[in-house]
């Protein structure tokens, strides 16, 4: 059997396209020990409120892109935690699977990181464990430390063959900066995944497609998760 790997940072509970990515693999792997992106999704995502899309923000440390994902600390006190999770109370009271995953967000959030990338990755895996994704998840900083300080498609592609894989699958994104005849130079098949996000029942009419999977649970079973898991192409 050929073996697929991707490698992505932990996003805090990312969008359905993130675990499409996930769940079109055999092993998964955290890349924690690159810089944190500003502006990105590491420690931020949407959520619908009042019909629109509003970010809800994990604070962290002294953000710099020079500084590495698991290096980048929280400034999560009590009161913002309490503040995300009112939030979402008051946002997701009404919806169909509230109960359920909001105790997936308030045990993510009440815990204790030194890092975002701790919470973030907690909040993948909590995720991917309700709906049912077995997928193999590995650290990079923990599993992979030593390939650090390799060109960037090389670690990719180094990393795959360490997990013994012969196929390594990126976000669509990866288009730009990685070219498949590189991966296959060095006995790896490139593959982009371009997911196809579906609409679902809302409070008020459907969903706006790319919201963090809070929403996506909240309004939608985990079977039906796994079916939108698989709706998207590979290229």
């Amino acid at each position: 059997m050929m073996k697929k790997v991707a490698v992505m940072q932990p996003y805090f509970f990312p969008y359905l396209g993130y675990f499409q990515l996930i769940n079109a693999v055999d092993t998964f792997v955290f890349y924690d020990d690159v810089n944190f992106i500003k502006g990105g999704w590491i420690n931020r995502n949407n959520i619908l409120i009042n019909g629109k899309a509003r970010f809800i923000t994990i604070p962290c440390k002294n953000v710099s892109p020079n500084r590495l994902i698991n290096e980048t600390q929280l400034a999560l006190g009590k009161h913002n935690k309490r503040k995300i999770i009112k939030t979402l109370q008051a946002v997701y009271g009404g919806a169909p699977f509230f109960d359920q995953v909001f105790d997936i967000c308030t045990k993510v959030l009440t815990k204790n990181y030194s890092s975002i990338s701790q919470l973030a990755i907690q909040s993948i895996l909590e995720s991917a464990s309700y709906i049912g994704i077995d997928t193999e998840f590995k650290i990079s900083s923990e599993a992979h430390a030593n390939t650090r300080g390799l060109e960037r498609a090389e670690r990719l592609i180094e990393i795959t063959k360490r997990e013994e894989g012969s196929i390594y699958v990126n976000s669509i994104n990866g288009r730009q900066l990685y070219e498949k005849e590189y991966f296959s130079n060095s006995g790896i098949e490139l593959f982009f995944l371009k997911p196809q996000l579906p609409t679902y029942p809302h409070f008020n009419g459907d969903a706006e497609p790319g919201l963090s999977m809070i929403d996506v649970m909240m309004f939608n079973a985990p079977d039906q998760i796994q079916a939108y898991l698989k709706e998207y192409t590979l290229q």
